[in-house]
């Protein structure tokens, strides 16, 4: 299908990295509980422009050159680490009982704040980088309308993800506001989740 195998597999793989446990998803359930479903769909499309940015620079040589230039690399990657760990220490410090109503950020800052913590991990455009020619046809390639076609159905794929768990996330944020203080031992543990992968982050090489 336009240049790619096994699409659906394509699919399959991609939902199952997106379910993995990670920076973007503590964002985007977080922004789902303080900003209800628009935050959370803020969110989501925060998540999807990062990752659109990210794949292209990949198809455009950026991976060789952040492999040939390991100084450029790890500038990248401790700025991703230092901006998880502000967001999460934002988080495990916030006062008890501070509301965690929609008012709180507009959707414009839900958007912005999950595309800064997509685009500052280089090792997404080092896994796009070798994930996409797994399921790219070398014979029925056809060059960048194939990447496009990826990249949309990456990008779709995201969304119908991120509208699932943001209204899954919505339903249970109306029960757990019944009860502030669970509410708040859950913000604290999703920043020290959040603080936890800035560390993890920061140390790998």
């Amino acid at each position: 299908m336009l240049g790619v195998t096994d699409y659906g597999a394509f699919v399959i793989a991609f939902i199952i990295l997106l379910a993995i446990p990670g920076p973007g998803n503590f964002a985007l359930i977080t922004a789902t509980g303080k900003g209800g479903i628009k935050g959370g769909l803020a969110a989501t499309c925060g998540v999807i422009l990062g990752d659109q940015v990210l794949m292209w620079l990949a198809v455009a040589g950026v991976a060789t050159l952040l492999a040939a230039y390991p100084a450029a690399f790890h500038v990248v990657q401790w700025a991703g680490a230092a901006y998880l760990a502000w967001l999460g220490l934002r988080m495990v410090l916030s006062k008890p009982g501070a509301a965690p109503r929609e008012s709180s950020m507009s959707n414009g800052r839900y958007l912005r704040q999950t595309m800064l913590i997509t685009l500052l991990n280089p090792k997404a455009i080092m896994f796009y980088m070798a994930f996409f020619p797994l399921f790219i046809d070398p014979v029925k390639h056809q060059g960048m309308v194939t990447f496009a076609f990826m990249a949309v159905t990456v990008a779709t794929v995201t969304f119908l993800y991120g509208l699932v768990a943001v209204l899954l996330t919505h339903h249970l944020a109306e029960r757990m506001r019944a009860n502030p203080r669970v509410s708040n031992v859950l913000e604290r543990l999703a920043g020290a989740c959040l603080v936890g992968f800035g560390i993890k982050l920061a140390a790998m090489r």
